[in-house]
């Protein structure tokens, strides 16, 4: 217990030496100054490791790979027939092997080498028809049988590759490409959950979520940056709920992330890197992945040395805290999995012609069933619509809102360019003002095509078409044409009626117009501006403008 509140205790410290950007970096529980007195680390700076600002020396170069788990999405758990349920009520969803009780073996789920097999072909990795169960020693209270079942020696893919978009550039209106190589893809069980009673000074253990199968994806160093590794998942992400085999909401723990960081000079060997664990949002991994890289800048500028440790993420108060270091290697004692043969699969070459075709994977039969993977779509909605290819990055980012465009479109003779400016621009926007999905709208296709056709065959004006969609966002049930009628914002069609507003508003605003007629044209603006205000939006800004302009000629 003691050790439990003193853990507590250095938690609220490390928080509050966040917020002061004060963090102290701690081995075997000593402040550096301390350990550095004590002879326990080196003291002094490694060579090239001196401050940034020093003359000669190189800028930093950030080293960033990602250990991916993605829960499989089956209905039963990777070697037993219990249930796979998100929030099911704790220790309901348990076999006998689940917890580990004697004399249980391990029988395979087929849907689970498939969906490992089905990512490894959409990353691009070699598929071995051949691979090995190993058991991973370790001792944790929501870990029954004391090991974990993976594939240390011979996963199931090996050697592939991830391509992901990003926006650069000082608008972030650039996109460019790059790659991650994907080293490896394993399956493996999950663990239980441990749920800590801090009040009663109790750890409860779930056993719901042990056994479910994961596939691991082992990412290589090959990004630099917070965003970098947040866009690669997000692509990730994508990709997987594609294919179907993961759902990877990651708000539920279905896609958690290990990030290893490390800082180096160019032309040096990497640095000793840390481990951030578990993190659950792409935005948190960006904001600790970058945390980290500053953090350990800071350490070897001043001197210091980054410890090989595990860290985790305080997202309250945007700074990485210490779990515990590793220093010392940890044996997890691997050894083959003796109630598991190895997983063999086929091509249609190798595939016997005596063979039960349901009690084998052939791994081409998946491959022709792959569906278009997210950078195809990318590239046919730029083809197919004429959109910029970040607009099809952003339509694919967000669940089902591909489809509410392409609806949109079908429904509506607004060129697709102009639609997508309100799909991005307004209904996107409010969505994330309400943090609503795409599914939750209150504003359907269908409405929002009968808004634009409305504005597009002239009957509103652009501005009374935005105050259409707001109400439209009530969500009572009114079509745009009704809310245009109740509100009286259809254009103005009387030509002297226009003429008439326009005058009004120049008698009125003569400071205005004498700018003007001495040619600074840009006030011009502001009258149309107070027109359209006039008339509650009800007027043409084109017919307005030629109005304005030919009596300001006069």
């Amino acid at each position: 217990m003691a050790a439990s509140i003193l853990r507590r205790c250095w938690g609220s410290l490390l928080a509050q030496r966040c917020r002061t950007g004060d963090v102290p970096v701690l081995h075997n529980g000593q402040t550096w100054r301390r350990a550095q007195a004590s002879g326990s680390i080196a003291s002094g700076r490694r060579a090239g490791n001196s401050p940034a600002g020093e003359r000669g020396v190189a800028p930093w170069v950030a080293v960033v790979g990602l250990e991916i788990h993605a829960q499989i999405s089956s209905n039963s758990k990777l070697f037993s027939g219990s249930q796979v349920q998100f929030a099911a009520p704790p220790n309901s969803l348990v076999s006998f092997f689940d917890a580990s009780l004697p004399g249980t073996l391990p029988a395979l789920n087929r849907r689970c080498v498939e969906a490992a097999v089905m990512t490894g072909l959409a990353l691009n990795c070699r598929i071995n028809k051949k691979s090995l169960f190993d058991r991973k020693h370790y001792f944790y209270a929501d870990l029954p049988a004391g090991y974990q079942i993976t594939q240390q020696r011979l996963p199931v893919a090996v050697n592939g590759s991830l391509s992901y978009s990003l926006c650069v550039g000082g608008k972030k209106n650039q996109m460019v490409t790059r790659t991650v190589r994907i080293k490896q893809i394993q399956l493996e069980q999950d663990s239980g959950k441990s749920l800590h009673d801090d009040t009663r000074s109790q750890t409860l253990i779930d056993l719901n979520r042990a056994g479910v199968g994961l596939m691991e994806v082992v990412m290589e160093p090959d990004m630099s940056s917070g965003e970098e590794a947040a866009a690669a998942v997000r692509e990730l992400q994508l990709i997987l709920q594609t294919l179907g085999s993961s759902q990877a909401i990651m708000a539920e723990g279905q896609l958690r992330v290990d990030a290893n960081v490390s800082v180096h000079h160019p032309g040096e060997a990497y640095g000793v890197r840390t481990e951030v664990k578990n993190i659950n949002s792409a935005r948190f991994l960006a904001r600790a992945i970058d945390y980290e890289i500053q953090r350990q800048i800071k350490e070897l500028e001043n001197g210091q040395t980054v410890m090989n440790e595990t860290r985790a993420f305080d997202y309250k108060h945007g700074c990485t805290i210490p779990m515990r270091d590793k220093e010392g290697k940890q044996d997890y004692r691997f050894m083959p999995e003796p109630n598991l043969p190895p997983l063999i699969l086929y091509d249609t070459k190798s595939l016997p012609a005596n063979m039960n075709h349901q009690q084998v994977v052939n791994i081409d039969w998946i491959r022709e069933r792959l569906p278009d993977l997210p950078s195809v779509k990318r590239v046919k909605l730029v083809e197919q619509y004429g959109i910029l290819p970040e607009h099809s990055v952003a339509l694919l980012n967000e669940d089902g809102l591909m489809e509410f465009f392409q609806n949109v479109v079908r429904q509506t003779q607004m060129n697709p360019k102009k639609v997508i400016g309100w799909i991005l621009n307004d209904m996107l926007c409010y969505l994330k003002q309400h943090n609503l999905t795409v599914k939750e709208s209150p504003v359907s296709s269908l409405l929002l095509a009968d808004l634009l056709n409305l504005l597009e065959r002239g009957a509103i004006s652009s501005s009374a078409a935005k105050q259409v969609f707001e109400e439209l966002w009530k969500g009572e049930g009114k079509t745009p044409l009704q809310i245009v009628k109740e509100k009286k914002l259809e254009l103005i069609q009387d030509q002297q009626e226009f003429e008439q507003i326009c005058q009004a508003v120049m008698e009125g605003h003569q400071e205005e117009v004498m700018e003007i007629k001495k040619g600074n044209r840009k006030v011009l603006n502001k009258l149309i501006g107070l027109v359209q205000r006039t008339t509650r939006g009800r007027a043409d800004p084109v017919l307005v403008k030629q109005i304005l302009e030919k009596r300001l000629s006069q």
